[in-house]
């Protein structure tokens, strides 16, 4: 037996291969393969011939292993083993316990409870790797589309028919000002009372359903933003504000990112809230961006949401 026949090599063969090796015993391999001896004397027939190489001698003083036998047990052990391996790894993976989830997300999520979600997300799957990197939304569209991203938390809905939102929290907008401002030490500031004064907004290009939203409300109540500047993230325009080059309208989120020289007021009138949604491609496998979502707690959400509403 020197030339292998055109056969292949199945994990059954291993198996009963090995349990044979350890029992040298037909019938007791067969009775613990739950087999008759007739198939596990065939299978290992059929292994033989896919080797090339003899593995046992069968003689009237009962069953041994050949030396090439011998050298082929501990490779055929690590084979099945590996082979377990990979089949539960496969399982843990279909099951969201094992993966890598890659995650983006605007610089609101930060202060309003982002870090203690991934914390308990990372407590109940450690096997699961996240990667976050903050982005702007349109950023985080573009790259859900280029399918660089698994989930990403975003300021709007308005997504491509390849991507699908679901609503996380909502959060009240805020005129944001520079300290020394007049207005800063009114309660309440109204929205008109902005219409001549420098605007710095979030950038068109970043997010233009935010940038048009924030329009929108300003020209409701009689007036368009004096535009001075564009920031591409949220705190690069509280930074702006802080340093005196004017104001803005701002989600509650950032009263908590502690800028100084930018102060928080809430606007006279009721005008919609800032939204925030999770993001992904309709088409891609939802199991860890499902439990990702689950993780994030509803009664800590509600808390988050509760200050945010208490500080306006």
């Amino acid at each position: 037996m020197t030339t292998p026949a055109n056969r292949t090599m199945e994990f059954r063969h291993l198996r009963y291969f090995l349990a044979l090796a350890e029992e040298l015993h037909f019938g007791r391999a067969a009775q613990r393969l739950a087999i008759s001896q007739p198939p596990l004397s065939v299978a290992i027939q059929q292994l033989e011939a896919s080797i090339g190489a003899r593995l046992f001698d069968r003689d009237s003083k009962g069953v041994r292993l050949t030396p090439a036998g011998a050298a082929f047990q501990p490779h055929a052990a690590a084979l099945l083993a590996r082979a377990d391996e990979a089949c539960a790894l496969a399982r843990e993976v279909q099951a969201g316990e094992v993966g890598r989830l890659r995650l983006g997300f605007v610089g609101s999520t930060l202060f309003n409870g982002l870090s203690d979600w991934l914390q308990a997300f990372q407590a109940r799957h450690p096997r699961v790797e996240v990667v976050v990197v903050e982005l702007n939304s349109q950023d985080q569209i573009d790259a859900l589309l280029a399918e660089e991203l698994d989930l990403g938390l975003v300021h709007t809905d308005r997504l491509p028919p390849a991507l699908t939102a679901a609503p996380l929290y909502q959060e009240p907008f805020l005129a944001c000002l520079p300290a020394a401002h007049p207005l800063s030490a009114q309660t309440q500031v109204p929205l008109d009372a902005l219409s001549e004064q420098p605007f710095i907004l979030f950038s068109r290009k970043g997010s233009p359903d935010y940038h048009a939203r924030i329009v929108e409300i300003c020209r409701q109540h009689g007036f368009y933003p004096r535009l001075q500047h564009e920031g591409r993230h949220w705190l690069s325009v509280v930074s702006l504000v802080a340093q005196g080059l004017g104001v803005s309208i701002v989600p509650a989120a950032f009263q908590r990112a502690g800028v100084q020289g930018a102060v928080f007021r809430p606007l006279a009138e009721g005008i919609e809230s800032s939204a925030v949604f999770a993001a992904w491609r309709s088409s891609s496998d939802g199991v860890l961006r499902q439990r990702f979502l689950a993780a994030r707690q509803p009664d800590a959400a509600a808390a988050t949401d509760r200050r945010a509403l208490s500080r306006t």
